[in-house]
């Protein structure tokens, strides 16, 4: 636990920091103090400035005024190297793995052990990565390659990698965004252990829940500047909230009421063996309806293949009455069918290409003159959607791969509400989005609906699927175990089709 000695020097403290990317300031006044012993929560919306603190604990950036120090030294990294080699370690809310190489050879990448005449000690590297998984209560096999493993999976081989270094100062960066309840009491469980050994963490996240569940202390940022910092026992979600945006939100799950049509999406039998089985389910004009499910029930998997992107051997998928062609994304899109995905990285962007090249994907074929594509065209049509979900970037001419976590996944929504979609399947939409851009992407969600927009919305975040679905449907294990309307929809009742064999209609 935290240290009694009030004269201790805090084993991160960063005060005053300052950095600037050309004529825009990531950091105009930053300041963080984490004991040892404790953990930290580091919150605000996109753009205020937090990965920027990280990059700058971790050594990818340089500061460009104010003062770091661990454990009272001053400190100023070169390189992540060094950073490393000073005790830190950083689970980035993204997973930065070799997709070709295997789950043990990623966390211990640049740093093998080694054995006679100098060559990697396989087995002593192996034998570390189960200790640590099964430290982790998690099942994952050390020898298989990461390419194809979830995202929750390739999360756990982050954890698994910084607690291989032994940091002094563990940051996390939306560690859990991916992970499921279970997955969380896991790791939460090995935080607190960390923190109990005597080690500092940093854990940022937009989820208010894990912050007072798991915390002891909470900073607030805005716009690239320190607000203040309290106990979390001594606050409440309200008043975290004011700070981070300036204003109340009064309402996180703005449900408008929108007039249910008939059938648009007809899935009817849908399976694809060792992956999905007899999945069958509608979405009507104007209605959202939820996905839930333990992560690794098949709920991604289902989306894809009804968008065409992964096959399936027998079922069928009806728009409007009219059969679907199976894998032909190119058809969906054509039919109205608009998907946005789980992983935006690597499905949903393409991060060495503009803010409005990005935006305008899907319908550059529309926005073509003579074949052509212009300039003035893409950003018009661009900068519509960038302002209405508020992405913080300097220009439209921006690669999308400099912006944040969160303002990539408006990118993403930008890029397919601008096709005018007739189905829209969300796969987590508000994974990495802070709370106030939250409500507005859910606020949209309802006016789509309103506007009579078939929506599938899957998510892991349990009162985002109670306060937005119409109806719910739960999948366990490859199956549909559960179809609840709104009013019978408790996590209760969700629960128990998640993890039960029992079906709850």
């Amino acid at each position: 636990m935290q240290t009694d000695d009030p004269s201790a020097p805090p084993a991160l403290e960063l005060s005053g920091v300052t950095k600037s990317f050309g004529p825009v300031t990531a950091l105009r006044s930053a300041n963080l103090r984490v004991e040892t012993g404790s953990i930290h929560a580091l919150v605000g919306e996109n753009g205020a400035g937090k990965s920027t603190l990280v990059k700058i604990v971790a050594g990818l950036y340089r500061r460009d005024g104010g003062a770091l120090a661990l454990d009272g030294a001053p400190v100023d990294f070169h390189s992540t190297a060094e950073s490393k080699a000073a005790g830190i370690a950083v689970i980035y809310q993204e997973p930065t793995l070799f997709p070709d190489l295997s789950v043990t050879e990623n966390i211990f990448m640049g740093r093998q052990p080694t054995g006679r005449f100098g060559r990697i000690d396989r087995r002593a590297m192996r034998q570390e990565a189960q200790a640590i998984f099964a430290r982790l209560g998690v099942r994952l096999d050390p020898d298989r390659p990461t390419d194809g493993l979830s995202i929750a999976d390739q999360q756990i081989i982050e954890i698994a990698k910084a607690i291989s270094l032994d940091a002094r100062v563990l940051v996390m960066d939306e560690p859990t965004a991916a992970l499921s309840g279970i997955e969380v009491d896991r790791l939460f469980a090995v935080a607190r252990g960390l923190r109990d050994e005597g080690r500092a963490l940093v854990f940022i996240s937009h989820r208010f829940d894990e912050v007072f569940d798991l915390c002891d202390t909470v900073t607030v940022m805005r716009d690239g500047a320190y607000v203040d910092t309290l106990p979390v026992a001594g606050t409440t979600v309200d008043e975290l909230v004011r700070m981070m945006v300036g204003r109340d939100v009064a309402e996180l799950f703005p449900k408008l009421p929108a007039e249910v049509g008939d059938d648009v999406l007809v899935v009817e039998g849908l399976t694809q063996p060792g992956v999905f089985h007899d999945v069958s389910f509608t979405v009507r004009a104007g209605e959202i309806v939820g996905l839930a499910g333990l992560v690794g029930a098949g709920r991604s998997e289902v989306a894809r293949a009804v968008f065409g992107v992964d096959p399936y051997e027998s079922g069928s998928v009806r728009v409007d009455g009219e059969p679907l062609p199976r894998g032909n994304p190119r058809a969906s899109i054509a039919r109205g069918l608009a998907l946005v995905p789980e992983d935006r990285r690597r499905q949903g962007l393409v991060l060495d290409q503009t803010v409005a090249r990005n935006v305008t994907l899907a319908i550059r074929e529309r926005l073509a003159r003579w074949g052509l594509v212009w300039d003035g065209l893409e950003n018009a049509a661009a900068r519509t959607w960038a302002s209405r979900l508020e992405v913080k970037t300097a220009a439209l001419d921006a690669e999308t791969g400099t912006l944040s976590g969160g303002n990539q996944q408006k990118v993403v929504l930008g890029k397919w509400l601008a096709s005018d979609p007739r189905v829209l399947i969300v796969d987590e939409p508000t994974r990495g989005i802070d709370v106030g851009t939250k409500a507005e992407v859910h606020r949209l969600l309802s006016r789509l609906a309103q506007q009579g927009v078939a929506i599938l919305m899957i998510s892991s975040e349990l009162p985002e699927v109670l306060g937005m679905a119409d109806r719910v449907l739960v999948m366990r294990e490859g199956r549909l175990t559960g179809e609840l309307d709104r009013a019978d929809a408790t996590p209760e009742a969700v629960m128990r089709a998640a993890t039960t064999e029992e079906a709850v209609r």
